[in-house]
């Protein structure tokens, strides 16, 4: 009875069981009664006898629900997830602590019954309102969510009408209801409406729109006058030359460069970042920060950290003002070899702001204000980029699809963000500070490592077996990777995306490297950045819009003044905190952009384009565009032509009958078949799949 808990027996079933004579069942009864009054097991109804699930049989976990709406128990010290059928899921959601017990166990999957619910954790969700005479529906598009919430309709605030997009909260779940039942806790707008789908995407990631009264009355406070003891208490650059450079659409200015020719020929380079903990150091200012982690950045907008008085205001390096800056300046050769550093609080005056287009425009003319200057720091970035690369540093440059925008919100075209000396000339001289920042605390002057406490930005090497399926793949397109561990593997890479760059498969190869890598992550713990090839490293240099960064600033200070070493705890939880929401950012950004793609594509449905395949699943064949990279699904139950079936080994589905097979980095012709903006969904229809020999394609037909 205790291995099968979730089952009732009678007397019958239980001596049959046991092979027990009908003329002993009066034996087997008086030991159920005997059961019965040491509470391991219960009498249900007459006749009937249930094992009493106690906590000795139950294991807690947390609920994990998938896209496809199956429900498994995560459980510390598991090898696998615990499935939950539909008929054991005690109305649990995602998240949700619970007690199971174990109900069968395969060799490959055991599954479990949910036995009680721990906790309730809180549960919000986004999703189109469906109003009726006495109630309404909230239909939820969420890949955790696989339930509708009911809403009374006397719940319902004013002004909400059928389809607007809105917030609701689950507030009960009765046992003999079908749907959670829920309270509408904010209203966005109509469904469609740009704004509306932006401030639903924040909420769907319960990512904040707007700051507090509290937030911004603290901002409002700020002294943003230099006094003169500051000024002594800093290193003087206001008259050395020193300039940004950013996109053009940028506000907030958190990083500008300064150089000068020291009189033994060498150069003096320094790294100014805005100093916003001299400004943000308590209350609700700090809080909100701490809690936001990171400015978030939709296709249309930015949901800045701080408020806009610092954001864009007072810790904006803007030109023509004095500005406090914590700075990283180096000494270094013609060679771009850094002979002495420097770290400590400064204060600079920037006399140019420059775009990337503009600096690149004197790089490639020779001709432009500050021409020496910038013609200096892109010849030492362009050596530090060589050296980097040479080092095993890996090269990852994906083009970027961006939309142009009308006043509404509508998307007019796409466009794709390009990488030139100009942005390289910034970037490398940012991780520079950034190394060397965190090689100056976390090296011991004597070699080793430091105990101190650091935030440092992590990242691990590449996963064996998804490197494996990598090596696998690529090598189907005609390309070798021997590489199978350390920098070696760095160097091959490298090599790989120069023998792909500007060839059709360019994009897949580099995505599915990309997808092969560990996420880069903030920890105390220092394993060095793997994809940068740097033993040491950080974020200092944006502590506008990143939270980390300000750690790191408060800690440089602190150890800078000879302070002991901080709480590992305390920052750990900081860090794991910030790697959470920097996550949160960016499913809320690609969402964003998922959103504009296929409201870009409503108006071409049955149009044909040319694309190819970048994944493949057991349901859906995923394609992306070559005129605009924009992605969208077959369904594989659409391919009506044959029965396919999914090889998962190969990255394939082959055609039973006909034999025809589609593999992953397959050239194909689609035709845009439904677009659906609630989803962020396109569908295709695949017309055609091309030869890879004659280059032809070759049409399919569905008749």
């Amino acid at each position: 009875m205790r291995a099968n808990s979730q089952q009732t027996f009678t007397i019958k079933s239980i001596a049959s069981n046991l092979g027990i004579p009908t003329a002993q069942f009066s034996l087997v009864r008086a030991c159920l009664e005997f059961l019965i009054e040491r509470n391991l097991i219960s009498k249900p109804r007459s006749g009937k006898y249930k094992w009493i699930i106690s906590d000795a049989d139950l294991y807690q976990g947390v609920v994990a629900i998938t896209s496809s709406g199956s429900v498994f128990v995560t459980i510390e010290g598991f090898e696998r997830d615990i499935l939950i059928s539909d008929r054991n899921l005690a109305h649990v959601l995602h998240g949700d602590v619970v007690k199971v017990s174990l109900i069968h166990k395969r060799r490959k999957q055991v599954e479990g019954e949910i036995v009680r619910i721990v906790e309730r954790v809180p549960h919000s969700y986004v999703g189109r309102i469906e109003m009726m005479k006495t109630h309404a529906f909230v239909i939820i598009n969420s890949r955790t969510m696989p339930y509708d919430v009911f809403v009374p309709i006397g719940d319902i605030p004013a002004g909400v009408e059928n389809g607007y997009k809105v917030k609701v909260q689950v507030s009960d779940w009765p046992e003999n209801v079908k749907n959670p039942v829920g309270k509408i806790v904010e209203v966005f707008g109509k469904e469609g409406d740009h704004n509306a789908e932006m401030h639903a995407i924040l909420a769907e990631y319960d990512l904040p729109s707007k700051f507090t009264e509290e937030v911004e009355n603290q901002a409002a406070k700020i002294n943003e006058n230099i006094s003169d003891d500051e000024i002594q208490k800093r290193r003087d650059f206001r008259l050395i030359t020193t300039f940004t450079i950013d996109p053009a659409d940028a506000k907030d200015f958190d990083d500008a460069l300064s150089i000068r020719t020291l009189p033994n020929g060498h150069y003096e380079v320094g790294v100014h970042i805005a100093d916003v903990t001299h400004y943000v150091t308590e209350g609700p200012l700090e809080k909100e920060a701490q809690s936001r982690a990171t400015s978030v950045y939709l296709v249309d907008r930015t949901v800045p950290m701080l408020p806009e008085r610092l954001s864009n205001g007072i810790c904006s390096l803007m030109p023509d003002v004095d500005r406090l800056c914590f700075s990283a300046v180096f000494e270094m050769t013609a060679e771009a070899e850094v002979v002495n550093r420097w770290f400590g609080r400064t204060i600079i005056h920037s006399n140019r702001r420059f775009t990337y287009d503009e600096a690149q425009l004197i790089i490639e003319t020779e001709q432009g204000d500050f021409c020496n200057e910038i013609l200096t720091l892109n010849r030492l970035a362009q050596i530090l980029r060589k050296d980097r690369f040479k080092n095993g540093s890996v090269n990852f440059e994906r083009e970027e699809a961006k939309f142009n925008l009308d006043p509404t919100g509508k998307p007019l075209g796409v466009y794709f963000k390009v990488s030139k000396e100009a942005n390289h000339l910034i970037e490398e001289f940012m991780l520079l500070a950034n190394r060397h920042v965190a090689e100056f605390i976390g090296r011991k002057k004597t070699g080793g490592h430091s105990n101190r406490t650091f935030v440092y930005r992590i990242h691990d090497k590449p996963n064996v077996d998804k490197f494996l399926t990598f090596k696998n793949f690529i090598a189907k397109l005609g390309y070798q990777f021997k590489a199978d561990k350390g920098k070696a593997i760095s160097k091959e890479l490298n090599q790989l995306m120069k023998k792909i760059a500007g060839k059709p498969e360019e994009n897949l190869i580099s995505t599915l490297a990309i997808r092969s890598m560990a996420k880069a992550i903030y920890s105390t713990d220092n394993i060095g950045h793997y994809g940068l090839s740097f033993d040491y490293y950080t974020h200092f240099t944006s502590p506008i819009r990143r939270y980390p960064d300000m750690l790191v600033h408060r800690l440089l200070a602190h150890y800078l003044n000879e302070g002991a070493s901080a709480d590992k705890d305390k920052f750990q939880e900081l860090c794991d905190h910030s790697s959470e929401m920097e996550q949160r950012a960016a499913d809320a950004e690609r969402d964003s952009i998922k959103y504009k793609m296929v409201e870009f594509m409503m108006d071409k449905i049955d149009q044909e384009f040319d694309g190819f395949v970048t994944n493949i699943t057991e349901w859906n064949m995923f394609v992306e565009l070559d005129e605009n990279k924009i992605e969208g699904l077959i369904s594989l139950r659409n391919l009506t032509d044959d029965y396919y079936t999914f090889d998962d080994d190969n990255y394939r589905i082959i055609g039973r009958l006909r034999g025809r097979t589609i593999t992953l980095g397959d050239r194909v012709r689609i035709k845009i078949r439904h677009a659906d903006l609630s989803r962020k969904l396109l569908e295709f229809t695949l017309i055609a799949k091309y030869n890879p020999r004659t280059q032809q394609p070759e049409y399919i037909n569905y008749e």
